[in-house]
């Protein structure tokens, strides 16, 4: 009975296991967090097994570099892929496309608009459009699709006036929208149909299953895990520029006060997860990441060793800047990528800038401001002092137990206290005299 029972389940569960079919959306923005979801998702349903992976597209597009690398992984597919273009394959939702053994478009949708742009929706240098242009005619033709007319979804200068289709026919080209030289192409169902760059045009979900004998299978929707929403919720275009913003706005704050507080803490928080979460999706590299710290090293030491703000504190703030513009650039840098980058840094400047200057003019005005703020006007004539007790210290001698370039440590009948000169370098062990005292800041002179 048991040998029995045991031959049943070795019989039966090959049937259950590749009777799965895999359903993966793509909506949205094509970025980085798609296209690593689509690398470990992909390759993991190969080797579970199943009958078919569709992917549900709807999209206007995204990151060229992130498309490539989710066509890459769909190419190297086992299982049979079908594109269900629900309503847009449109720019880099194209090329996912095209990367599929199977499209299937609803009636009325389209695909096609392939152009390379910047940020600004202005057509990219010829580097970027040769490079796009090859990798649609390569991924349609070995998925036996004319190349010529993928290429045309890129270029609107290519002249296309016949069409040889893969049964030897020969077809001239008449209604295809962007099909002569000044136009781009873009492909309603029907005319993809026509030109066999889809195979099927199938109005509902239901209907593709049913078409392809799937619909009694066992329906799996893949969905990216949480630290993939995670990844892909921090690293969208818009929420790493408030995180670079908040960053910068952090490093202001942070640089114009003494010692270390909020500011600084929302500093490192908001540009922690900008990077931290950029290297997990690729955007960045240890180089990036190891500039970053130089940069937060050095404002670190302006705000903890060396009082005030000056080249240690501007020095850092350039450096951080500059590790966030290599994040945002791609491992070969296109113009494009480079507009982009100075663009959301840009962004994050004179973000932080306007909210500097905004929340100077509008938190004294707050309620939370009035209760931690001090209301009372403390005056000399009232017996208020800022000297916090180091007056007695004018006119007392002692030694520089550090360099002074200006700022430094001295030690005044035993006890060390940070002091500063007036511009003048004064070497460690020098005698010293105190000039004046200014609230927490000791100014001496060499004796």
């Amino acid at each position: 009975m048991k040998l029995r029972s045991t031959l049943w389940v070795l019989l039966i569960l090959p049937t259950l296991i590749f009777s799965q079919v895999y359903v993966m959306k793509v909506e949205g923005t094509i970025d980085m967090g798609l296209a690593h979801f689509f690398e470990r998702a992909i390759p993991e349903k190969n080797a579970e097994g199943g009958k078919a992976i569709i992917l549900d597209i709807d999209t206007f597009g995204g990151r060229v570099d992130a498309a490539t690398m989710m066509r890459d992984a769909l190419l190297e597919s086992d299982i049979m892929t079908i594109a269900f273009i629900n309503s847009r394959a449109i720019s880099a939702g194209s090329l996912i496309s095209l990367a599929c053994d199977t499209i299937v478009m609803r009636t009325g949708a389209t695909m096609g608009a392939t152009t390379v742009v910047d940020g600004q929706s202005n057509k990219a240098s010829e580097k970027s459009q040769s490079y796009m242009r090859e990798e649609m005619a390569s991924t349609a033709e070995a998925k036996g699709r004319n190349g010529d007319i993928a290429m045309a979804m890129v270029d609107e200068t290519l002249d296309i006036d016949t069409l040889v289709l893969a049964n030897g026919d020969t077809l001239f080209i008449n209604d295809v929208e962007g099909a002569k030289s000044g136009k781009l192409v873009t492909l309603r169902t029907t005319t993809a149909l026509k030109y066999n760059m889809v195979d099927y045009e199938l109005d509902s979900f239901d209907a593709l299953l049913k078409h392809f004998g799937l619909e009694n299978e066992k329906i799996i929707h893949v969905e990216p895990t949480w630290s993939e929403y995670v990844v892909r919720f921090l690293t969208n275009p818009i929420v790493s520029s408030l995180l670079m913003t908040l960053g910068f706005l952090g490093l202001i704050f942070e640089v114009q006060s003494p010692g270390w507080g909020v500011g600084g803490t929302v500093a490192v928080i908001a540009l922690t997860l900008f990077f931290s979460t950029s290297i997990i999706a690729d955007l960045a590299s240890m180089n990036e990441l190891l500039i970053f710290l130089v940069g937060i090293i050095l404002l670190a030491v302006e705000a903890f060793v060396i009082p005030g703000f000056g080249v240690t504190g501007i020095a850092g703030t350039i450096v951080v800047l500059y590790g966030l513009f290599l994040m945002m650039l791609p491992t070969i840098p296109t113009n494009v990528d480079i507009q982009s980058a100075l663009l959301g840094v840009t962004i994050a400047v004179i973000g932080g800038i306007v909210g500097t200057i905004y929340l100077i003019k509008n938190m004294s005005k707050t309620k939370f401001w009035k209760r931690i703020a001090l209301n009372v006007e403390e005056t000399q004539k009232e017996g208020y002092s800022n000297d916090i007790g180091l007056s007695d210290l004018v006119g007392s001698s002692g030694t520089a137990i550090s360099d002074l370039r200006p700022a430094g440590t001295a030690k005044f009948s035993g006890k060390r206290v940070d002091v500063l000169t007036d511009g003048e370098y004064i070497e460690k062990n020098s005698e010293i005299r105190v000039l004046k005292v200014k609230g927490n800041r000791i100014f001496v002179e060499k004796i």
